[in-house]
């Protein structure tokens, strides 16, 4: 997700190996390892990179799936057409609708972004025209494949209503933490959220 890193997937991979199976993890543009490197965390950005860490695995290994966290999720849903299973936290679901929220918080029109290009919020995060038009220019897959979500009672940035109907369309089990926010950091979120992997695997 949005300021992680590859290492953070060092938890998971240890509940994974220890069942025989191996981690594979990249940093995002502008990410982790990646950092002060000029990099945009953008899909057009973000997607070739997934897609080569996915040829990467394809290649490797027989079956292929996925654990995302926020935006991740969004560009995995972007870069391949669907994994063995999903592990979705705090997931993007549906870009568009998260720019205009973004937007109307930040008091912003279309019109507005379109003749400006680019304004910054007063929360931190830059809304872009080309960012809005290129996200209703490139789909993403729709996927049909065993998905789990875990997202928190407190999430500001995802729609709980999104998540709920993303759930009921595609059978996904969808997981609640009362008082989780999107980012799960203090040392309750990580254990809860360390505990749904270990049941969700």
């Amino acid at each position: 997700g949005q300021m992680g890193c590859k290492e953070e997937a060092e938890p998971f991979a240890q509940l994974v190996c220890a069942r025989g199976g191996q981690v594979l993890s990249i940093d995002l543009p502008g990410h982790g390892e990646r950092r002060g490197r000029r990099e945009e965390l953008t899909p057009w950005a973000a997607v070739p990179d997934i897609q080569a860490a996915l040829d990467f695995a394809q290649a490797r290994w027989k079956t292929v799936s996925l654990r995302a966290t926020s935006i991740g999720a969004y560009f995995a849903r972007l870069s391949f057409p669907a994994p063995a299973r999903a592990l979705l936290v705090s997931p993007v679901l549906e870009m568009e609708d998260l720019i205009f929220s973004m937007m109307r918080r930040a008091g912003v029109t279309q019109e507005q972004l379109q003749k400006q290009g680019e304004i910054t919020t007063s929360f931190g995060q830059t809304l872009s025209w080309k960012y809005l038009c290129w996200v209703r220019e490139h789909p993403v897959f729709g996927w049909n494949c065993p998905t789990c979500i875990l997202c928190g009672s407190a999430d500001q940035m995802i729609s709980h209503q999104t998540v709920e109907a993303y759930a009921r369309r595609h059978s996904a089990r969808l997981t609640v933490l009362e008082g989780g926010e999107h980012w799960f950091h203090t040392p309750e979120q990580l254990a809860a959220l360390h505990k749904w992997e270990e049941t969700e695997l």
